[in-house]
């Protein structure tokens, strides 16, 4: 059978056609869900190149005609289909990619994008202030899941998320914030401060029981009467109460379950932590509140403000840092008087308390399984940080003591 051939005589391929209307080259192919498609291209060799790639992908099985997907197309399969995130992680990962990625590369097909351009959005977001790159964490979760899908499903050969976020924190020398625990002095200093300052001292009850079972503020926050066995001594944690500050949405609550089975947990109630919970108890009677605020029929919830609602996450730490601003302020003006060096506190934040609590376990606690119970850790490696840690001072102060008590000096 003769061959095809183009207008300088070169023998064309199956599925090649010249086309001398309008010199365009055309090739045709079928996918592998039996429809046909076509290419077009200036010059043969062009089309060639497109024909090689072609070939190539649908070896590979990939989904070539559906390539024409965007970004957006895919994050909407993916939050059609995803299951297994708790419902205020997936509300917080459709609101930041609705916020950061859909209007910027949301649009782009997912043929056309390679990890420059991931890579290039991201130096972009971090460039222009939009966002630190430790919270680009969360967009790089959500896009990496849905690159994920695309992968699956045989869109695109590779994920073009793999990798990047970590060469980003290459580039700005990023290191991940490390929390540091509240010295003793500096925890004392604290609480001593808010209990005879009268205008903290509402905060005691609640800073307290934080110092005194490590719960995060979440938990906290969340804890209910219900929770506590006074009788027995044990606080049930088996709750969160999760606060969303989102544009599209409002500020709203939301119960959750702890995030993994090692969250839900009980903690013997220390006496100190007793007697804060019985105080804000006593607080709260004679102030004649009630708790305003109900979630999925939940209302005795153990910590409330000052017109009866839920305490705000955000309003916890701001108190912090008036406490601490003012103490600091204190601290010095008296230090000045009495001709010595300021014991300033330094920046922290709910959770830098959960950490401290976790440091005086360790402090006086060898068994890592009790401590990482305590803490709901799901990893016994972040216990085992944290004990490095914190034994690390007692080793050096219990060696300052063993100078010249060993018989080796000669």
């Amino acid at each position: 059978m003769q061959r095809r051939k183009d207008n300088k005589g070169r023998v064309l391929k199956d599925g090649e056609v010249y086309r001398k209307s309008d010199g365009l080259y055309m090739y045709r192919w079928t996918a592998k869900n039996g429809k046909r498609h076509t290419i077009y291209d200036a010059t043969l060799e062009g089309l060639r190149e497109k024909e090689e790639k072609i070939q190539h992908d649908l070896a590979d099985g990939l989904r070539i005609p559906e390539c024409s997907l965007t970004l957006n197309d895919l994050f909407e399969l993916w939050r059609k289909n995803k299951v297994g995130l708790k419902e205020h992680t997936f509300a917080n990962y459709v609101y930041m990619y609705n916020r950061f990625v859909r209007d910027e590369i949301g649009m782009m097909k997912l043929k056309d994008i390679r990890k420059s351009d991931i890579r290039s959005y991201y130096n972009g977001i971090v460039r222009n202030g939009k966002m630190a790159l430790n919270t680009l964490e969360t967009i790089q979760n959500v896009l990496h899941q849905v690159f994920a899908v695309a992968v699956d499903d045989e869109y695109i050969r590779v994920n073009p998320t793999d990798g990047v976020l970590t060469a980003i924190k290459a580039a700005h020398q990023y290191e991940t914030p490390k929390r540091h625990a509240l010295t003793l002095p500096q925890q004392q200093a604290f609480l001593n401060f808010i209990k005879k300052t009268p205008k903290f001292q509402h905060w005691l009850p609640m800073f307290t029981f934080m110092l005194g079972t490590g719960c995060r503020i979440s938990e906290t926050v969340g804890l209910c009467w219900g929770d506590i066995d006074f009788e027995s001594g044990f606080i049930t944690i088996q709750h969160n109460l999760v606060y969303h500050d989102h544009e599209v949405g409002g500020c709203y609550f939301t119960m959750s379950t702890p995030k993994t089975a090692a969250g839900k947990r009980t903690i013997p109630i220390l006496p100190e932590v007793r007697k804060a919970l019985e105080q804000e108890r006593t607080n709260q009677q004679e102030l004649e509140l009630v708790c305003e605020y109900e979630i999925d029929g939940i209302s005795d919830f153990v910590f409330l403000n000052r017109f009866g609602q839920l305490q705000n996450p955000q309003t916890v730490n701001r108190a912090i840092k008036r406490i601490s601003v003012a103490y600091n302020e204190a601290e010095l003006e008296k230090a000045e008087k009495e001709k010595r060096e300021p014991q300033l506190l330094p920046p922290f934040s709910c959770h830098n308390l959960r950490h401290t609590f976790c440091t005086r376990l360790c402090e006086n606690e060898t068994n890592l399984k009790i401590i990482q119970d305590i803490m709901g850790h799901r990893d016994i490696s972040t216990t085992m940080e944290i004990y490095a840690e914190a034994t690390k001072e007692a080793k050096a102060h219990s060696f300052a003591n063993l100078n010249g008590k060993l018989g080796i000096s000669v």
